[in-house]
């Protein structure tokens, strides 16, 4: 299917889907609205782009037939600048169609749960975890996402062991999905007398908030534990059996939640959290066979990766997966991490432009 054949049936479709949204029965159907309107808010963007390139090449028509045919020779020297201009829009235009046309990440749209977990380095490097917590809350808050803190663990000085958060948020997914891998910082911590930098590391793992129908769990497949709640240095939190652990028998795999008082919460959350975790498995079964013939230097998800490197000393903050280096460190550590992700994504979606090549593409 050639590229106009295919954007006239968007535009078909998008007219389609705004007719339904018309009609009463949808109306008065809040599932059936928000599906509609889930899939026009996909297909509009692309027919916009098509409908300007569309216009962009009627005025090429008007403005290539004044210069051929206009005796003046100041209006055919301005038929020629109107004529590179065009041509350098209707080239943006097609380049902007290649990419919204490429495959979407089914997930992109999802919630997410983010693990941070302290690495190499000991309390330092649980120092440097709660400060990766503090900004990927402060990237939310800049979104305008919700963050709820799952279950967390910290040390006496106020760094964090663990913490397992989600971020509720449209798109969520689709920009914090880059964030996994091992985050390095590189600095003097406050207890060194002798001035020496030390490395530290901290590991970021996003995962898809995972639905039930995703993965089914048998319930036969779990041991589940509950026991009391315990804080820092074993004090008591609470007095019942609210605390709980889920083993997922088949992979092994452990969630345990306490820092809800009740039972039934902190159950949920653990299933949530098992649900993601088990997804993310699926899907790198899914793409052992990808990546085998594509390496990605974007989003390959292994944790192993060292990904980024906040350099204090030097004020600077680089991505390894595209070489870019930051001289903005606090202000990065505040949430401002547009700049990374978006490097990050256009990298991401040239990689795949080159992969599949005009023709898949469109």
């Amino acid at each position: 299917m050639s590229l106009e054949d295919r954007l006239g049936d968007l535009a078909v479709q998008a007219r389609h889907l705004q007719d339904e949204l018309a009609r009463p029965e949808v109306a008065a159907d809040p599932d059936a609205l928000r599906r509609i309107g889930k899939e026009l808010a996909r297909i509009q963007p692309i027919v916009g782009t098509w409908e300007r390139l569309q216009a962009t090449r009627a005025e090429l028509v008007g403005a290539r037939s004044l210069r051929d045919e206009e005796q003046d020779a100041d209006l055919r020297e301005m038929a020629r600048d109107e004529i590179r201009r065009l041509e350098d829009e209707e080239a943006r235009l097609l380049e902007q169609l290649k990419v919204q046309l490429l495959p979407r990440d089914p997930l992109d749209e999802r919630d997410v749960i983010v693990e941070i977990r302290a690495g190499a380095g000991g309390e330092e490097a649980a120092l440097f975890a709660a400060e990766l917590f503090r900004m990927y809350v402060r990237y939310a808050e800049r979104h305008r996402w919700g963050v709820e803190v799952l279950t967390s663990s910290e040390t006496g000085i106020g760094g964090l062991r663990e913490v397992i958060f989600e971020v509720h948020g449209d798109g969520a997914y689709s920009r914090l999905k880059f964030e996994g891998g091992v985050h390095r910082v590189q600095r003097v911590p406050e207890t060194e007398s002798s001035g020496r930098i030390h490395t530290s590391t901290a590991t970021v793992a996003v995962l898809p908030e995972a639905d039930e129908v995703d993965v089914q769990i048998d319930e036969r497949d779990l041991r589940i534990d509950v026991y009391r709640s315990t804080g820092p240095g074993g004090q008591s939190v609470n007095t019942t059996d609210s605390a709980v652990r889920i083993t997922h028998l088949p992979t092994g795999l452990v969630v345990a939640i306490q820092d809800e008082k009740s039972q039934h919460k902190n159950k949920a959350k653990a299933m949530a959290v098992l649900r993601s975790r088990l997804l993310e498995i699926e899907q790198r079964k899914a793409h052992e066979a990808e990546a085998q013939k594509r390496r990605s230097m974007v989003g390959s998800g292994e944790r192993s990766e060292k990904i980024r490197t906040y350099n204090f000393p030097q004020d600077r903050v680089t991505d390894h997966r595209v070489d870019l280096d930051l001289h903005n460190l606090p202000g990065v550590l505040d949430g401002d991490l547009d700049r990374l992700i978006d490097t990050l994504i256009a990298t991401d979606q040239a990689e795949r432009l080159a992969e599949f090549g005009e023709g898949d593409a469109a």
